[in-house]
């Protein structure tokens, strides 16, 4: 079973950034797609962004321009770069992937993202 290990929220002004990274504990070629999710309170829990094997890249249309998902091969770490962040993004975030041969996701314990305004 893979452990997934988010860092890097915090609490930061509108229109500031901040950078996720989700460290796995095994290499990230054995997973067909990871991404980050993000749930607010109340709310349900929804795609950010994903990454898949190949490295193409899929987006909500809310964080489209705004964030950036990419990865670190040699590091098995994925990172998600935040820019102009709004009161609207805070959430916490989770880090998801999907093994490439079982296709179970597994996810990692989430970070909070504060964005005051």
């Amino acid at each position: 079973q893979v452990q997934l290990v988010e860092s890097g929220g915090g609490l930061v002004q509108a229109g500031g950034s901040l950078r996720l990274s989700c460290a796995a504990s095994r290499s990230i070629f054995s997973f067909v797609a990871m991404g980050w999710y993000r749930q607010a309170p109340g709310k349900q829990r929804e795609l950010v962004a994903t990454i898949i094997s190949g490295g193409i890249t899929n987006y909500a249309d809310s964080v489209k321009g705004r964030f950036t998902i990419y990865r670190d091969n040699a590091k098995n770490t994925v990172y998600l770069q935040m820019n102009s962040l709004k009161p609207e993004d805070t959430a916490v975030y989770y880090c998801n992937a999907r093994d490439a041969i079982t296709t179970r996701p597994s996810w990692g314990q989430g970070t909070q993202v504060t964005v005051s305004s």
